[in-house]
C-alpha cells in the first residue's frame, strides 16, 4: 500500500467519524425538546403543561436509549417513568426509564416481552397525560407484537423471508405494519386519548414517517392488498407461514381490519417530529472532506437498490474521476447515502456495507489511487460487530496474494470473513445513532 493510499484511507475514516457524530441522538433531542416554565416545546410547537398530568417516555429503536438520556435531565421531576426497547449492546444506564435489550434484525422473545410491557405501560395514560415516544431505525424488529392469530415464530419467519428476498425497506415495513398489532399507527391508537409527541430519527429513504420503524405513531397509506402484491412480487406465497397468509387475505377483504389512515381522529393529538436524517450526516461529511482538502460532490442521499449494482455504479464514477476529472476534479470526494439491499444466496456472514465494498474491490482493482468506504451509521452491518469496510484499488490483489478469492466470498455473501482475513473492517461499536448508510469515494 503506497503512502498516498494509506493517507486516503485515514481521511475516509475521519470523514465518516465526523458524519456519524453530526447525527448524535442526544444532541438532536437537546436541540428539539425544551422545558420553558409551564410549556414544553417540541420543534416548532409548544404544549402548555399547566393542566397536564404525567409525562411518560417510551422508545423503540437502536438509538432510543441515547435519545432518552437527555430527556431525564430536561424533564427532571416532571418525568413519571418510561420503558425502552433497543438492540443488544445499544442500551445505557438510566434512572427513571427502564431499558430492554432485544433481537435485531429478526425479532426475539425479549422484544416480544418488552413490546408487551410498553403497551401495558401506555394504557395507564389518560387524556391529560403526555407520552414522549422515541423512534429510530431498527424499531420495527425491536417492537414486535404480532396481530391476533399470528404466532410469533411465524412473524419471525415472514420477516426473515422478506429480508433475504431483496425487498426494500418500504416493502418490508408494509408487511410488518399489517401483521402487527402496534405498527402502522396502532401504537398511537393505543396511547389515545393521551397526547403523543414522537421524536423520530430517520433511517428510511425519503424520511417518510409512515415507514420509519413501521410508522407506529403515523397514519398508514399502505393496505393489505399491497402486502399480497409484495409477496407475489418476490414469489414468497408458498414459503410464507400459513397463519400470515390467512391473516393478510382476510384483511384484504375486511375494511375494519385496516391500519389507521390519514384523517383518523386518533392523530389529532399526535405530533411527529423529525430530529435527524441521512442528509444531515452526508452534509457533515461534505464539510469535513472540504476541510481536509478534497473537491466534494454529494451524489445523493436516496441511493437504494441491489448492493452489487450500486457498487458497480460508484466504482464507475470513481474511474471516470480518475480518467477525466468528471463529475468532480481530483483530489475528489464523492459522498452518497441511503440504504441498499442484498439478495442473500449464500450462507456466509456479512452486511450490505461490507458486500458493497467487496463488490467495489473487483471493479477498481489496479485503477490508481482510489479508496472506497461504506458504513452503517449505527455501528453495525448485518449480524456482525463491524460497521462496514474500507477498501482501495490494491485490495483485490492483496487478497489474491493471501490465497483468498474475492469472487467466492462475494458469491457466498461472506464479506465479513473476507475482510477479517484480508483487512479492511471498520469497527466503531454501537454509535447510539442510526440514519442509514454513508458511502465515501476518494480519488487522487
Amino acid at each position: 500500500m503506497n503512502k498516498n493510499v494509506r493517507g486516503m484511507r485515514s481521511d475516509a475514516a475521519k470523514i465518516i467519524k465526523e458524519s456519524i457524530e453530526s447525527v448524535d441522538p442526544a444532541a438532536a433531542v437537546r436541540r428539539m425538546i425544551k422545558l420553558e416554565g409551564q410549556d414544553i416545546s417540541a420543534g416548532h410547537r409548544k404544549i402548555k403543561l399547566n393542566n397536564a398530568g404525567n409525562i411518560y417516555v417510551i422508545g423503540l429503536g437502536k438509538a432510543s436509549a441515547q435519545m432518552a438520556r437527555p430527556l431525564e435531565k430536561i424533564l427532571g421531576p416532571r418525568l413519571s417513568g418510561g420503558i425502552i426497547n433497543t438492540k443488544y449492546g445499544h442500551g445505557c444506564r438510566l434512572k427513571k426509564i427502564k431499558i430492554n435489550e432485544c433481537g435485531h434484525p429478526v425479532p426475539d422473545k425479549n422484544g416480544l416481552k418488552g413490546a408487551t410491557e410498553i403497551c401495558d405501560f401506555v394504557k395507564q395514560a389518560g387524556a391529560d397525560d403526555i407520552v414522549l415516544c422515541l423512534i429510530s431505525g431498527g424499531g420495527s424488529a425491536l417492537f414486535p407484537l404480532p396481530a391476533a392469530g399470528i404466532d410469533f415464530s411465524d412473524k419471525q419467519k415472514a420477516t426473515q423471508l422478506l429480508l433475504k428476498s431483496g425487498a426494500d425497506i418500504h416493502e418490508v415495513n408494509t408487511l410488518r405494519k399489517h401483521i402487527s398489532s402496534v405498527k402502522g399507527g396502532r401504537l398511537a391508537e393505543l396511547i389515545s386519548p393521551a397526547r403523543t409527541i414522537s421524536l423520530i430519527l430517520s433511517d428510511v429513504i425519503g424520511d417518510d414517517m409512515g415507514f420509519i420503524a413501521s410508522g407506529v405513531t403515523a397514519p398508514d397509506t399502505t393496505t393489505f392488498k399491497d402486502c399480497i402484491g409484495i409477496i407475489e412480487k418476490y414469489n414468497l406465497r408458498k414459503k410464507m407461514p400459513f397463519s400470515v397468509m390467512k391473516y393478510l387475505e382476510k384483511g384484504a377483504k375486511t375494511a375494519s381490519m385496516e391500519t389507521p389512515k390519514p384523517g383518523n381522529s386518533i392523530f389529532k393529538k399526535v405530533n411527529n417530529v423529525l430530529i435527524g436524517t441521512n442528509f444531515l450526516a452526508c452534509a457533515a461529511a461534505v464539510n469535513k472532506a472540504r476541510e481536509i482538502g478534497y473537491n466534494t460532490l454529494l451524489l445523493s442521499t436516496v441511493i437504494e437498490g441491489e448492493t452489487r449494482d450500486v457498487a458497480k455504479v460508484h466504482s464507475a464514477v470513481a474511474k471516470e474521476v480518475l480518467m477525466s476529472d468528471n463529475p468532480v476534479k481530483k483530489p475528489a470526494c464523492i459522498i452518497s447515502g441511503g440504504e441498499t439491499t442484498v439478495t442473500v444466496k449464500g450462507n456466509g456472514k456479512g452486511g450490505r456495507n461490507m458486500e458493497f465494498c467487496l463488490a467495489c474491490a473487483g471493479h477498481i482493482s489496479g485503477f490508481g489511487n482510489i479508496v472506497i468506504a461504506s458504513v452503517g451509521t449505527d455501528g453495525t452491518d448485518g449480524p456482525t460487530d463491524s460497521a462496514g469496510a474500507i477498501i482501495d484499488s490494491g485490495t483485490f490483489k492483496k487478497a489474491l496474494n493471501k490465497k483468498c478469492s474475492p469472487g467466492e466470498y462475494l458469491e457466498n455473501n461472506d464479506s465479513y470473513n473476507f475482510f477479517r482475513k484480508c483487512g479492511g473492517l471498520y469497527i466503531t461499536g454501537p454509535t447510539g445513532t442510526n440514519v442509514m448508510d454513508i458511502r465515501i469515494v476518494l480519488v487522487t
